[in-house]
Parts: C-alpha cells; structure tokens; sequence
C-alpha cells in the first residue's frame, strides 16, 4: 500500500512548487554563501554572464526578476483554472484531477514560484554601504537570478505549448487510457501471482464492519496476507476498491481466529478509504472516465460524436487486452500453501454493462459513435476468452439492434444492423 500513497503524493498540484520553492531558497543561501567566501571574485566584471553591477543595480534586477515572476506565475495559474473549468464542463468533473497531477502545469508554476523566492532571498542579502555592517553584493547569486529569468522566459514558452496540447481531447483521453492501462496490469496481470489460488469464499465467518465512510481507494492485500498468517486465519474480503462504505457496512469477514478484536483492527488498516475515488486500483473508474467523455460528447450542447469515437477506441485499446486474460484468480495461499487470503476483482461483464449500457443510451442516434461502439464489441467478442464476456458482448449487440427500431434515420440504422451482423459473425467464427 506504499506504492498507493506514494502516487498520491506524487499526483498531489502542490508536492512540485513546494519542492522547487525550497530549492530556490537552498540555492539563494548556498550561492549567497559562496559569494561572501570568495569575496570580491568576477570583480573584472567584462564577462556577459558574469558581471557586477554594484548594490543598487542589483536590488533594481532582482526586484524587477521578483516581482515579473510572481506576475508571471499568477497569470499561469489563472490560465491553469480556466483550462480546468472547461474540462469540467466539457469533459466531466472527474477529469480534472488529469490537469491537477500534471507534472508539465505543476514544474511551470513551480519554477515561476522557485525564481520568485531564490530573488527575494538573494534580495535580501545586498547591504549597502550606509547601512550597518561591510557593503555586501552577492554577484554570482545575481548572475544566477539572470540566468533563471531566462530559463523562466524558455519555461513559459513551454507552457503555452503544453497547455494547449494538454486540452486537446486526443491527449486527455490517452492520459486517461494509461491509468486504464496501469491498472489493469496491477489488478489483473497476465501472469497469476506465485501465491494464487481459486478460493470459493466460505459462508459465515465473523463480520469486520467499517469504523469510517468513504471510497475504498487502495486495499494492501499483502499487509492483509502477511496478516492473516500471522493470526493463522482466513479473511474473505468484501469490498473492492470503487465501492462506497458507510460506517458500519461490512469489509470483510474472518475464519477461524479467537483475537477477531486485534484482527479486524488490521484488516481496518489495510483498507484505505478516501473521499473521492481514484484510478489506481479503481478500474470501474478509470472506464467511467472515458464513458464519460464519450456521453458528454454526444449531449445536445457539445454534439461532438468524434469524441465520442476517439474515446471509444481508447477503450478498445485497454479492455481487449484484458478480454484475452482468463479471469483472475481470486484464493491467496500462505508460506505453508494454506489460503488464507480471498481478495474481490470487478469482472469484465460489469465493465461491458457500464461501457454499452451508456452508450446505447446517449449514442443509438448518433452513427459515428455507434460505429464505433458496434465496434469495440466486435473487438471484444473476438478476443474474449471466457464465454460469459463473449455472451455479454452479444447480449448488448442484440440490444442495440433492438434499439436501432426507435432511430429516426433508418438508413444510419439499417448500417449499423450490418455492422452488427457481421460482428456477430465474427465473434462466431472466432
């Protein structure tokens, strides 16, 4: 489960400025220090990057470097938040979380903040001749506070380019389809973990309730391995990441332990809840995300079946990779080949359902997008190999072919039966 903080706090807008502000003013006191050992060196002062330019030239350049930075970083924060209202509106809210954790907006905004702190600090440091104490000009601080400000000039160049590609729908829903990609290597990877095992969840057993409400977000199902062979008892979990809890709603269930206190206090522990849902573990979320971007653009006020159709084939590009995997097994065995673990995993039919239940509804008039849609079912019957994905896939056909009775056009709709049928024919032959 420290893999799960660790990307949150990674993901989280302020951990990059933070970490940039401070490494501005470790810079600012290091060089300050270095200018006032060295004394009086570049004192020549011909070289163009290294040049002095006494205690009132150097306040007048790091206070003009200060206070454009501070401008600078406040008109690209203000261009971040009109670039996050309209993915929110365009988009969906829950896609604005992809422009918070952007390592491209949150380098820029903290570089412009890093500059802005490393002159204030060198600043601070000039003392002139009248005042108390030897008259102090941090020359090598000064020459690096230029050379930041024309990194600075490259950066928001950079930040330009990048936030108009990063609104681009092509972008964001790639974004989206590598947290797709990810956790569905994490939650089902081609090859079954070492310790794996089929696990039919026995009945009974002692409930383990929720003492708080939220998301489940992450579940450390090693720390509830080791766990369980430590207490030398079964735990049957009864949640998933993406479901919602309330306090009070059951988590898991013990088997064959006498310390169910002590037990059910780590079981507790190990599954983390949140406030919002998140990607990492979440894979119902992170298809939402794009059947998401896919219905909105089809409402009346956007009417964008493109989008609809790029975002449905970022779906394809994820989920048949998982339709070729046999499901997932879901026992856990100990170091002694006892189960002791029985973990929850979203089958792929449930993912099918949320994917075509939508999309029949917002897409059956819109031909480009159901193309697309007939589409991702063929893709998906076609490489399935479990029957009950391959009979999902037909049961939704069968529904959208039903549904195509109500379209106004019937020549977009008689296409689409032909792309139904020889989709059904595929998923056949295959």
């Amino acid at each position: 489960m420290g893999r799960l903080r660790l990307a949150q706090l990674r993901d989280a807008f302020w951990l990059v400025p933070m970490l940039l502000g401070i490494a501005g003013i470790a810079l600012a006191q290091i060089l300050v220090a270095v200018d006032r050992k060295v004394g009086s060196a570049g004192s020549g002062g011909e070289g163009a990057l290294l040049y002095q330019v006494g205690v009132s030239g150097g306040r007048d350049i790091l206070g003009a470097i200060g206070g454009s930075m501070l401008a600078v970083a406040a008109t690209s924060f203000s261009i971040t938040i009109s670039v996050l209202a309209t993915a929110s509106s365009t988009y969906g809210p829950r896609l604005v979380r992809n422009f918070m954790n952007d390592r491209g907006n949150q380098f820029v905004l903290g570089m412009f903040g890093a500059t802005f702190l490393y002159s204030l600090m060198v600043l601070r440091a000039i003392r002139g001749g009248s005042e108390v104490g030897e008259e102090f000009v941090p020359d090598i601080a000064i020459n690096v506070a230029v050379l930041l400000a024309i990194i600075d000039v490259i950066v928001l160049v950079y930040f330009i380019n990048h936030i108009a590609r990063s609104i681009q729908v092509s972008t964001l829903s790639a974004r989206v389809r590598s947290e797709l990609d990810a956790v569905v290597r994490t939650q089902y990877p081609e090859s079954e973990p070492e310790e794996s095992c089929p696990a039919p969840a026995p009945d009974g057993g002692s409930a383990v309730d929720s003492r708080t409400s939220g998301f489940v977000i992450g579940i450390d199902e090693d720390g509830l391995l080791d766990e369980a062979e430590k207490s030398d008892c079964l735990i049957v979990l009864r949640v998933r990441p993406g479901d919602h809890v309330i306090d009070g709603d059951r988590l898991a269930t013990l088997h064959g332990t006498d310390d169910r206190q002590s037990v059910s206090a780590d079981v507790c522990r190990h599954v983390h809840l949140g406030e919002t849902r998140t990607p990492y573990q979440d894979i119902q979320f992170a298809v939402q995300q794009l059947t998401e971007m896919a219905v909105r653009a089809l409402s009346p006020g956007t009417n964008d079946p493109y989008t609809a159709h790029n975002a449905l084939n970022e779906l394809a590009a994820s989920l048949v990779p998982l339709a070729r995997r046999r499901a997932p097994q879901l026992g856990r065995r100990g170091d002694d080949g006892t189960l002791r673990l029985v973990v929850t995993r979203l089958p792929l039919t449930e993912l099918i359902d949320d994917v075509f239940g939508a999309v029949r509804t917002y897409a059956i008039g819109h031909p480009i997008a159901m193309t697309a849609a007939i589409l991702l079912a063929r893709r998906l019957g076609v490489a399935a190999v479990e029957p009950d994905v391959r009979a999902a896939v037909l049961s939704h056909l069968e529904l959208i072919y039903d549904a195509l009775d109500r379209v106004d056009d019937q020549v977009d709709a008689q296409f689409c039966r032909g792309e139904i049928d020889e989709a059904r024919t595929a998923i056949a032959a295959a």
